[in-house]
């Protein structure tokens, strides 16, 4: 009795405290937070759904190919033989359960211009190397699509070393080079969309793009998706943007022919992040950044994504931050830092105090203590129930805004399989954001003071946010990728004897192992 007296005693006193004047302020801006959050994806939604209803009134029209233009004229010969030349550059490492899909999307692309596929690995002992080769081997009279070998970066990240070597070998003709990551599934009208953009606006520096995460079902992944959704509101203007993913990029050709403006010298020389590089190039030099309404593509996480590898993508995502080109640069990463992590534990934190409200209020009922002794947990329960509304509204317009991507995806990949809204968990999207908001912070701090991380087996050191150290330890490090649950080593030789789909089996076989095996 003596302990639950105590217990009592410590809860009424913290659901005192949380009704100060200061906590108070804290309770409300949480609310404030979900409201500005709901309203970022209202306007996403607005503009996701003003695409859709454009294709809709093309298909009562008649255009039964408004997934890939508006106004089927656009289909006539005459148009499509004057297209631009096309080259896409996509950098892989390892190889997991949705690779092969996300790469015979990218290949069957109904571009009608010249296009061609460039896929650059470090080396032939990347298991990536033989799964792409037989995938071009079989489609090699239909697309022109090349796997070449990049080597080992020493002046950059892997990815960045691969995508300059890509660039370096693309056609002499090609008059934008599209850079994609491989966990990237495209839409048939994709490259086509991006393209008559930059046909339409040639002051456009950069065409970008965004995923629409596909949980698998685990915490981790959900924490991905719920990562992802607040940045996903910068994507969804329907043009002109400041924000830039590394996955979808589209670019002018003769911008790293002759290195306007820095682009290649600028991620060559010490460069970790390519988007990151950009959109500082892009904000020092005034160009121009946008984001078609299409542009949204499916990313289907990995079935067995452990909470582990969710941790080391959050620390990849935070070490970004770490990395700057110029003292601008700086200045705006450490800004993002530190709104980012006040507004990370802003959020969680009234959470944390409706606990306490709830448990002293519980308590209450279960004691029967009289009313005049605890009236302040009333004032503490109204803030509980705004809190309550506020995570409501907050939650719908998430709901509302992925209902429409899954919409959109489906109307502008007709062939594909559909997408639904069903295999949302809502009560594990709820746990995700109080999850990666308070592990947010705790990331940033160590990668900051850390300046080093492990990316794909490999481990990157910063010294005035460039790279000058690249230590490789094969075997040593995580054998997995993040995301996707890409096996990263293979060995050294002639491609497996086995089949592709054999392949793939033995690699699904190998993700149920112990999680000893995530990094």
């Amino acid at each position: 009795m003596p302990a639950l007296r105590y217990l009592d005693w410590f809860l009424f006193s913290l659901s005192r405290a949380f009704c100060s004047p200061l906590a108070i302020f804290i309770q409300i801006q949480g609310c404030v937070i979900c409201l500005a959050l709901a309203i970022g994806w209202a306007f996403a939604a607005f503009v996701r759904n003003r695409e859709i209803k454009r294709m809709k009134n093309s298909m009562r029209a008649g255009n039964s190919f408004a997934f890939l233009f508006h106004d089927i004229t656009e289909l006539e010969h005459s148009n499509q033989v004057n297209l631009p030349r096309v080259t896409v550059v996509m950098p892989l490492k390892g190889f997991g359960e949705h690779n092969l899909h996300n790469w015979r999307s990218q290949i069957t692309s109904l571009y009608g211009g010249p296009l061609e596929f460039l896929f650059v690995v470090e080396s032939t002992e990347d298991p990536a190397y033989h799964a792409i080769s037989r995938l071009v081997t079989e489609f090699k009279d239909d697309v022109d699509a090349r796997v070449i070998v990049a080597g080992l970066s020493t002046t950059c990240s892997q990815k960045i070393h691969n995508q300059l070597f890509g660039v370096e070998k693309m056609h002499k003709d090609s008059k934008y080079v599209l850079f994609l990551d491989d966990d990237v599934r495209l839409h048939p009208g994709s490259i086509g969309a991006l393209t008559a953009e930059m046909e339409k606006t040639p002051e456009i520096f950069i065409q970008t793009g965004y995923p629409l995460d596909l949980p698998s079902g685990s915490l981790g992944s959900y924490c991905i998706y719920e990562y992802h959704m607040p940045c996903s509101m910068g994507f969804a203007t329907g043009g002109k943007t400041f924000f830039l993913w590394g996955g979808c990029m589209m670019m002018h050709a003769d911008d790293f022919r002759y290195d306007r403006y820095g682009v290649v010298s600028g991620l060559r020389d010490g460069g970790y992040s390519d988007d990151m590089t950009f959109a500082a190039i892009a904000g020092a030099h005034k160009r121009l950044i946008t984001s078609p309404p299409v542009a949204v593509f499916p990313h289907p996480l990995a079935s067995d994504l452990s909470f582990s590898r969710y941790w080391n993508y959050l620390r990849k995502q935070t070490f970004v931050l770490e990395s700057y080109t110029t003292k601008v640069n700086w200045i705006m990463n450490r800004a993002l830092f530190s709104s980012h992590c006040y507004l990370s534990w802003g959020f969680v934190a009234p959470y944390l105090m409706a606990m306490t409200h709830v448990a002293a209020a519980l308590r209450i009922y279960i004691r029967g203590y009289a009313h005049e002794e605890t009236i302040f947990v009333s004032n503490g329960l109204l803030l509980v129930t705004g809190l309550a509304v506020c995570t409501f509204i907050e939650l719908f317009s998430m709901w509302n805004l992925t209902r429409i991507e899954v919409q959109l995806c489906n109307m502008l990949s007709p062939e594909a399989p559909q997408l639904s809204l069903a295999t949302y968990n809502w009560v594990l999207v709820f746990i995700a954001m109080l999850v990666d908001n308070f592990l947010y912070p705790i990331s940033a701090f160590r990668s900051h003071f850390s300046q080093s991380i492990n990316w794909s087996g490999i481990r990157y050191h910063l010294k005035n946010g460039k790279i000058y150290k690249i230590e490789r330890s094969k075997g040593k490090g995580p054998i997995y990728t993040d995301l996707g649950g890409k096996h990263l080593y293979g060995k050294k030789g002639a491609p497996p004897k086995t089949s592709f789909l054999g392949s793939l089996v033995k690699s699904l076989a190998q993700w149920r192992q112990p999680k000893k095996f995530d990094g």
